[in-house]
């Protein structure tokens, strides 16, 4: 077994320890944010956290209202642009916490008037040691190269930054996730056995909206890392601007199919991808049942999830069906080629 399974599995323990752990930061960023209420927020980071980060963005904008923005880390890096950041929440996501230019990015945002705040899995890191606030993911070591435990953490401390910053998150509801990915967890056997079919797949597009948006990112990347398969991901609403054109019979498509406001975009776009001949894989729960309809497969997860949460869950079948076709290309999922765990930018 790789490391990758192994440590998709851990999820449900660590989202638990990285909830029950973060009361006191919590309570000290709250503190902060009171005299000091940012009126943009800034995002910044690399790879998968960077996908958590874009997540970050639709939970922020639609929790609270406070306009967000993902920063291009070269336009410090690289162009050395002098960016004012008065009145700016700057957060920075990183597994490692040694991504060096993320670390370079909240350097330069602190000295230029930002409040900053790192995400990390590493208590002992530059990241942690740079920001005046830290919300540790408490996943453990990641080993596996490719990060699964460290993203859903990632995105639990995002759901509870947006409820510091005045969004109608329950911690109670939060509680909920751990369990919600446990049942995720129990479709394990189902999604190993169809990944065999996709063994010789060389390209895919992947589709979410709102989000899940995020996922198809993050689902992609996870294809594109560990399967060396060419993923491309869309809104349901840019895919019919002009992408559909590339899917023919038989192409396949993996698709986040909540049953919430997305719902009508992403059902439009499968539509009409089933009239393409695409082969249609849908990740849904009980609540989308009219997914089958328009899907030549539904992993469905046993639990109605509310709108707000599905991303955590909903992001576990896509690893583990990523780990599993790794193994079913005869890869190892845990060393990609050419990749190591910690990438400095600059």
């Amino acid at each position: 077994m790789s490391r990758m399974i192994a440590e998709i599995r851990q999820q449900p323990e660590a989202l638990e320890r990285t909830l029950a752990g973060a009361a006191p930061a919590v309570a000290a960023l709250r503190r902060a944010l009171e005299k000091r209420r940012p009126r943009l927020v800034v995002l910044v980071a690399r790879g998968t956290s960077d996908n958590a980060a874009l997540f970050g963005r639709y939970l922020i904008e639609i929790a609270t209202g406070i306009p967000v923005s993902l920063a291009a880390p070269s336009i410090t890096t690289l162009y050395g642009a002098d960016i004012d950041y008065r009145e700016t929440l700057v957060v920075a996501l990183s597994q490692s916490g040694e991504s060096t230019d993320t670390n370079l990015v909240l350097e330069r945002a602190r000295h230029r008037g930002a409040l900053s705040v790192g995400i990390t899995n590493e208590r002992g890191s530059t990241l942690a040691r740079l920001a005046e606030h830290v919300l540790l993911v408490r996943a453990g070591a990641e080993k596996s190269v490719a990060a699964t435990k460290t993203y859903t953490g990632q995105l639990l401390l995002l759901y509870l930054l947006a409820s510091v910053l005045g969004g109608s998150l329950r911690t109670s509801d939060l509680e909920r996730l751990p369990g919600a990915v446990a049942s995720a967890l129990r479709l394990e056997s189902e999604i190993a056995a169809l990944s065999e079919r996709y063994r010789f797949m060389r390209q895919t597009v992947v589709v979410g909206r709102g989000l899940n948006y995020a996922n198809a990112f993050e689902f992609s990347l996870k294809l594109m890392e560990t399967c060396y398969v060419v993923a491309e991901r869309f809104s349901s609403a840019d895919l019919l601007h002009g992408p559909i054109a590339l899917v023919e019979q038989g192409f396949p498509v993996f698709a986040f199919a909540p049953p919430d406001a997305t719902w009508p975009s992403i059902g439009e776009a499968l539509g009409k991808l089933k009239q393409v001949g695409a082969e249609i894989v849908a990740i849904a729960d009980s609540g989308n049942r009219q997914v089958a309809a328009c899907a030549t497969r539904v992993i469905r997860l046993p639990r109605r999830l509310k709108e707000a949460l599905t991303p955590v869950p909903y992001i576990v079948p896509a690893q583990l069906f990523a780990a599993y076709l790794a193994e079913q290309k005869g890869l190892d999922p845990d060393r990609p080629r050419t990749l190591h765990k910690i990438t400095p930018n600059l």
